[in-house]
């Protein structure tokens, strides 16, 4: 799934944030020692992920408590069903419960988003891309629920690839000069990927040598023309507000991958909750 250690750092994070010193409602009312059962149960429909962060959360709370999953991460939920059946130590279970509930809502409206944008696009040869506009110190459990909902990853970080975008160009006084820097300074096992905006930049790329040329807020007559134009001389991705257009539309002109912020940065939550019985 990911790395362990950041699972484990996102976790202590957050239960820091929200218990702080201690959770005085439950050492006020509830009974040491009290057992406890509960069910998560899904109040809308979407695309579970996150099963392994929860069990992981309530181990670090009390390895103790135990978390059985009835639905695998990538299945489709209902509203109503039960995803999970858990059981310890009441104490344990409420204090963990907020933190656990928060990251599966979180990572299952993400899987969800992305499920139905490439729904969308399956009759096209095109990928669904995440972007870096993600929550901080989220982004793998992001990139996590964009894969569970078929899509994929974009750069991690901005050590994963060159993408010379709009301030690059900029800086460095045109496509041409920025990208001749990168081939001369960077290994060659990475691939530059170039932001366009008109199809004179495209042009432009395209004699510099660019890998992948990113199609940035064309129409989608632009798009057609840009495609036609590299002619499959370089990976295209068309990016800029995609969420907000039609992307079967965007998908049919010939793009090879569409990029989409608005997997992680304007997700909904599924609506999952939790409800215990002694």
């Amino acid at each position: 799934m990911m790395d362990e250690k950041y699972l484990l750092r996102v976790i202590e994070a957050a239960l820091r944030e929200d218990v702080n010193t201690g959770d005085i409602t439950t050492l006020c009312t509830v009974p040491e020692g009290t057992q406890i059962t509960g069910r998560f149960l899904a109040k809308g429909q979407g695309v579970l992920c996150g099963a392994d962060v929860v069990k992981a959360v309530f181990a670090y709370v009390d390895g103790s408590v135990q978390v059985d999953f009835h639905v695998s991460d990538g299945e489709w939920v209902k509203a109503g069903d039960c995803i999970a059946e858990i059981r310890g130590d009441a104490a344990s279970i409420l204090t963990g419960e907020r933190t656990a509930l928060n990251l599966l809502q979180h990572m299952s409206g993400i899987a969800t988003c992305t499920r139905k944008m490439t729904e969308l696009v399956k009759d096209y040869s095109v990928r669904i891309l995440d972007t870096r506009k993600t929550t901080p110190g989220l982004r793998m459990l992001e990139k996590h629920a964009v894969r569970v909902g078929g899509g994929h990853n974009h750069r991690f970080s901005l050590s994963d690839g060159i993408l010379i975008k709009d301030n690059h160009i900029q800086a460095a006084k045109g496509i041409t000069n920025a990208v001749a820097a990168a081939r001369e300074r960077a290994p060659f096992t990475l691939k530059i990927e170039v932001e366009t905006e008109t199809l004179e930049q495209v042009r432009e790329a395209l004699a510099a040598g660019a890998d992948i040329i990113m199609l940035d807020n064309m129409t989608t007559e632009g798009m057609r023309e840009a495609v036609k134009l590299i002619d499959h001389r370089a990976v295209v991705e068309a990016s800029g507000n995609m969420a907000q257009r039609d992307i079967r539309e965007v998908a049919a002109t010939g793009v090879d991958c569409i990029s989409m912020g608005d997997l992680t940065n304007h997700v909904c939550p599924l609506d999952i909750s939790l409800k215990l019985k002694i």
